[in-house]
């Protein structure tokens, strides 16, 4: 609901740094609740795509290729005008598995070691872009590993299922 509400604008409208009103190619750029905005050095932002089927990785198709294009180039766009930080300066990902179910993605400066920002969680989106561009349907057929805590209800599934 958290995310619907600022897409509505019924929430954190004030902290929305650059929005795309498009319905199929839009989102909104927030930062993160992490992020208390005072340095730079821990930059981080979410942009929340407008598109509410788009629920992971696992959902992305070439369809998707000009709403990931659009929240790539105007989310870097907005963010040196805004703060002065080049998108060489940052890391521009995706969770899999997600935290929540609607598709968003992350913006840190380059430095800042985020939660989830390593390798085995964090898909970065240019390459995203780039495997969407050659197979449509990469991201329903590739293996994706990912880290589960061992409190984690998932991980207990794959206990059960003999998977781990």
């Amino acid at each position: 609901q958290w995310v619907y509400n600022i897409l509505e604008k019924k929430a954190e409208a004030d902290r929305i740094v650059h929005e795309n009103p498009d319905p199929s190619n839009g989102f909104v750029l927030v930062p993160d609740l992490k992020w208390n905005q005072n340095q730079l050095d821990d930059l981080y932002l979410i942009a929340l795509v407008h598109r509410r089927e788009i629920k992971s990785l696992r959902d992305l198709t070439a369809e998707h290729l000009p709403l990931l294009r659009s929240v790539l180039q105007e989310g870097k766009e907005a963010i040196v005008k805004r703060f002065g930080v080049p998108g060489s300066q940052l890391r521009i990902y995706l969770h899999y598995q997600p935290s929540y179910q609607h598709l968003h993605v992350h913006f840190t400066a380059l430095g800042y070691d985020a939660p989830g920002s390593s390798v085995e969680r964090a898909h970065l989106l240019a390459d995203v872009i780039d495997n969407l561009a050659m197979d449509s349907t990469y991201y329903q057929k590739r293996a994706l590993t990912f880290p589960l805590r061992a409190d984690e209800p998932l991980f207990k599934k794959f206990q059960e299922a003999g998977k781990v």
